[in-house]
């Protein structure tokens, strides 16, 4: 017990003085510490076969030719100098191995020239023949001539897109881009909406309520329902505008409309139907500037 006082009493508290505290200097990271290959984790893979096929497509396609080429010229060469008979004996092991040869070479021409036959067409833009228009309707607010304005030229700027009509409650609202050349030289084709909405494109649309989407233009019979579209239009979005209206898109190029392009323009379509079914006047009137 006296010790253990004397223990308790004989140790005072320290007290620790406060460093002066230093200034804080800005740190440098210096880049050139960081170890060059020091990543050691999954790198991606190259196919370096597929990559050498893609760059000697002619010559991979025109290889089964030559390879079975070959193949013929060394069985008949095999039989000339082996001594057999030209004739085919079902009984001789040679003639049935011959045989065998000579319908695997000619199935490898074939094949070759079926390979060259048969190439992918290669997808490229055209130029839309047509003239360029902008045909607005004249009793619309100046906001919303802005927002159809600003819209065009979004869809132009990151798109295929070339020509855009808009028409609603049966109105032509918007008749932008290049259209299709009409009688009248210079002048672009008349969008005739009262037409357009009782066809059979839009009365799909309207059924499906929901996009759709043409990424061959040539293939589909309801071509002729969009006349004022340049002839040589390759590709066309028709997005429904609720159940009032309708936006027909035309591209440049076939199958250019990616998917996000397409969930864009219908988030566009949204919102020009809430701004349409606002602003719409009942007075059919239009002007062409």
């Amino acid at each position: 017990m006296e010790a253990g006082r004397i223990l308790h009493i004989g140790i005072p508290w320290i007290t620790r003085r406060s460093s002066p505290r230093l200034p804080n200097f800005p740190r440098f990271i210096c880049a050139s510490s960081i170890q060059r290959g020091s990543y050691k984790g999954p790198k991606p893979g190259r196919d370096w076969i597929a990559d050498w096929v893609s760059k000697n497509d002619d010559a991979v396609r025109s290889l089964p030719i030559y390879v079975g080429g070959a193949s013929l010229l060394a069985v008949l060469f095999n039989r000339a100098i082996s001594g057999i008979a030209p004739v085919a004996d079902a009984s001789s092991s040679q003639s049935r191995a011959d045989l065998l040869t000579l319908g695997l070479a000619v199935t490898n021409v074939l094949t070759g020239l079926v390979w060259i036959s048969i190439r992918p067409k290669s997808i490229t833009p055209v130029e839309p023949q047509g003239v360029e228009c902008q045909v607005i309707y004249s009793h619309l607010p100046e906001s919303v001539v802005s927002e159809i304005l600003w819209v065009w030229e979004s869809l132009s700027a990151v798109t295929c897109c070339k020509s855009l009509v808009i028409v609603y409650d049966c109105q032509c609202i918007v008749q932008i881009g290049v259209a299709a050349k009409s009688l009248n030289i210079g002048e672009p084709f008349a969008v005739d909406a009262a037409k357009l909405m009782q066809g059979s494109v839009y009365q799909g649309v309207l059924k499906s309520g929901a996009q759709s989407y043409l990424a061959n233009l040539s293939l589909y019979p309801g071509r002729s329902e969009l006349p004022f579209l340049p002839s040589n239009t390759q590709a066309v979005i028709l997005q429904p505008l609720g159940d009032r209206g309708i936006a027909v898109l035309g591209g440049d190029t076939i199958r250019g409309f990616t998917t996000s392009d397409q969930t864009w323009i219908t988030y566009i379509g949204e919102k020009l139907d809430a701004t349409l079914a606002k602003y719409m006047s009942s007075m059919p009137s239009v002007v062409q500037e």
